[in-house]
């Protein structure tokens, strides 16, 4: 360190321009268990500093990463077309299980996601049936691939995209905030986002069996909602959602994990005597317009939710709706997106409550499309 130090201030007192400094590092150095870890110790929880072990508290469900990997390896068991690429996220995506199982149909490309993409193009052009399992985050530094080698090809490559939405420790770098608005906006591109464990196990079943085009399905970093796994996962049909809940007056259409915050909203609006209507889109592209359609001339208000940013699920649901007239007879529209801003590492629940995307905030958007003004004023 201080050698460093010392070319640090040189460089300081006798830089004109743009200097280069070259500093070899060693992940972990001078801690044997991160040094030996290649894949670890870049964020860590409490751990035994001896053994390096770290200590996390047990799960009360199983993570969707972890539900991922044991869908695909299910789904690869009986069908041996299926491979698997990872760019050096092995561990992180599951695909460490899959490997296992099937080491000669996983690939890790390393740190090159856009290598990645293009492979798994090249596979499905060769008639496999590729997962492209990557973070959200960064599956951004292979979009031109994704656009150019797959979607202009119309390969069925599959994405499977793992931290979608905010997560927590990771920080901004690694929020998935974007990755609906870039995808839904490709020709041919089938959108997916499960709203809980059970349906990330039918969205890889559906994957598997879309062979004539790319698609994705996206989810978040952490445990499930403790809901029933199914003993197989089921083909949905595609851009076909669901009705979970049948109300009146508004309708909630969600789209991914907020589905449990919304059903949390919704036992609270109860003791005001407002039951709203709850669905789960299932798909961002294609979008279910009969559904859409159906909650547009029966309620008075519409509320969406996603886990992105601007531009993606609510904007195609609202430009779906103004070309299609249903926006012109009074309905009103309310949309609950991220904000336009980074939000800065926290507990998920606290970034999300920073997104105003919590239960309480969507009771609080339902109670203010309905013209009541704060949660306060309770019946």
């Amino acid at each position: 360190m201080e050698q460093l130090l010392n070319v640090l201030r040189t460089v300081k007192q006798r830089a004109t321009g743009p200097m280069l400094i070259h500093v070899i590092t060693k992940k972990g150095k001078g801690y044997a268990p991160a040094e030996a870890a290649s894949d670890k110790y870049h964020g860590v929880s409490k751990f035994d500093v001896v053994s390096g072990k770290q200590h996390k508290a047990k799960p009360n469900a199983p993570s969707y990463t972890r539900v991922f990997a044991d869908s695909l390896i299910a789904q690869a068991t009986t069908d041996d077309k299926i491979v698997a690429i990872t760019a050096a996220m092995p561990d992180g995506t599951g695909l460490d299980l899959f490997a296992e199982r099937f080491p000669s149909r996983c690939f890790d490309v390393g740190i090159a996601e856009q290598h990645g993409v293009t492979f798994a193009a090249a596979l499905a052009a060769g008639g496999m049936k590729p997962f492209c399992v990557m973070y959200s985050t960064f599956l951004q530094r292979g979009y031109d691939q994704v656009v150019h080698d797959v979607a202009l090809q119309r390969l069925p490559v599959r994405f499977a995209i793992d931290r979608a939405g905010l997560v927590g420790a990771d920080g901004p770098t690694h929020a998935g905030s974007f990755d609906i608005a870039y995808l839904a906006n490709l020709p041919d591109f089938v959108v997916m986002a499960a709203a809980d464990e059970a349906e990330l196990v039918h969205m890889v079943a559906t994957a598997t069996a879309i062979d004539d085009r790319p698609s994705a399905f996206r989810y978040p970093r952490g445990e499930g909602v403790g809901i029933e796994l199914p003993i197989k996962g089921e083909v949905l049909e595609i851009g076909k959602g669901r009705i979970i809940t049948e109300g009146s007056t508004v309708a909630i259409l969600s789209f991914g994990t907020r589905l449990n915050e919304v059903l949390k909203a919704c036992e609270a609006l109860k003791a005001r005597g407002i039951t709203p209507t709850v669905a789960d889109a299932r798909f961002a592209k294609p979008l279910d317009t009969d559904l859409i359609t159906q909650l547009a001339q029966n309620h008075e208000a519409l509320i969406t939710i996603e886990e992105g940013a601007v531009g993606g699920f609510s904007s195609h649901v609202m430009h779906f709706m103004s070309e299609a007239g249903l926006l012109d007879h009074g309905l009103k529209m309310r949309s609950m997106v991220f904000p336009d801003t980074f939000i800065d590492h926290d507990s998920p629940e606290q970034m999300y409550a920073m997104a105003a995307m919590n239960a309480e905030h969507i009771e609080q958007k339902v109670l203010s499309v309905l013209g009541i003004a704060s949660i306060s004023q309770r019946a």
